[in-house]
Order: structure tokens, then sequence, then C-alpha cells
């Protein structure tokens, strides 16, 4: 699969933006021209079997999506933790899912910092009961994370974040193979204040 990409440089059409957590995963999704991100679904997180990584790449291919937009949680300071390291691999297991399918498809980190502090006042705003927030709060944090990717994009006329490379299986001695994953490189260009949670 090939993108299409504005002279800017960055991809143009549906894109998927993921909120990681150790228990959820929030999905949001853009529309083919890239103006809206609309809260999508929340997947249960398995990591013994990725199954809801999965899911998320049945649904690019389904979708046709060129690109996914992983959020980067970091402090304010702009440090990184345990839940920016979760992100992290769960974008090279995302990416390295698409590889294996054959879809030329980019994954990029993008700074998410306050992201689901926003998603949950924008439901307390909406009048939704704190009791329902769990229910959608990460598709909703999803959405303000593509959101804010998509909105610098088009601001800058390129692309924003990290991208990130599937891993590459590695031989060590004994002939045994082992998954290594290559990071992303770090710091993000897209950063704001409004959109990321803070660790």
């Amino acid at each position: 699969m090939t993108n299409p990409a504005a002279a800017g440089g960055y991809p143009q059409g549906i894109k998927l933006g993921v909120d990681v957590g150790t228990v959820r995963v929030g999905v949001a999704i853009c529309d083919r021209d890239s103006v809206l991100a609309t809260p999508y679904k929340t997947l249960d997180r398995n990591a013994r079997k990725n199954s809801d990584i999965r899911i998320i790449a049945n649904l690019v291919d389904e979708l046709g999506a060129v690109q996914v937009i992983v959020g980067l949680p970091r402090t304010m300071k702009g440090e990184e933790r345990s839940s920016a390291e979760m992100a992290r691999e769960y974008a090279a297991l995302l990416a390295g899912e698409l590889a294996g399918r054959g879809l030329a498809v980019p994954v990029n980190l993008v700074d998410e910092r306050l992201s689901s502090v926003t998603a949950h006042r924008h439901l307390h705003e909406a009048g939704m009961s704190s009791r329902n927030h769990r229910k959608v709060v990460d598709q909703v944090a999803a959405a303000g994370i593509l959101q804010h990717a998509i909105d610098m994009q088009k601001a800058r006329g390129a692309d924003v974040g990290s991208r990130v490379t599937a891993p590459t299986p590695s031989v060590e001695p004994g002939g045994s193979a082992q998954d290594e994953s290559v990071r992303a490189t770090p710091g993000d260009t897209a950063r704001s204040s409004d959109n990321g949670r803070q660790q």
C-alpha cells in the first residue's frame, strides 16, 4: 500500500489515533480530509496475545488508513517514564504487525501531555457522569491526540512526531532469532501542554 503525501511530506487520508494504557487502548479515526478526529472504540489491552494490536491492524487495512498516531505520554517537564516506554513498545509492535501484513503505513509517536486530563474534562462538560467516563475516556483521549497531530501537520505543512520502525529479527550466537525493536528517534516535533497526560 502506498501513502499519498502532500507536498509538505505528510500522509493525506484517513488516520488513526491510539491512546495506550495498561488495561485499555483507546482508538480514534479522522475523515479522509483529516479535518475532525472522532472517538471510535476502546479495546482491552492483551499484552500476552496482542489481540488488540491485530484489531487495530485490521482497522487500518479495512479503512485504508494512511497513518497511525500513537500518543507518547511525557511529564510536564518532558521526561519519559514507564508509561512512555510502554507506548514506544506498543508502537513498535503495531509497526511490526502492519509491516508483516505488507501494509506500508507509518506509525508516529506524538507527545500527548494531559490528553487524559483533557478528555475527562470534556466528558464532564458534556454532562457525562464520572462513573461512565471509564467506558469512553480512552477513545476520547485518542481523539485528542489525533486531532492535535492533524492540526499540527496542516499548520506546519510537514509530518509531526517520531517515526517508529518495525522490530527486526536479529540472530544471536547459536542461531536463535530474537526480535529487536528499533526505537523511534527522540524529540517529538509536536508538543502541546493541552494534549498529553502528566505522569
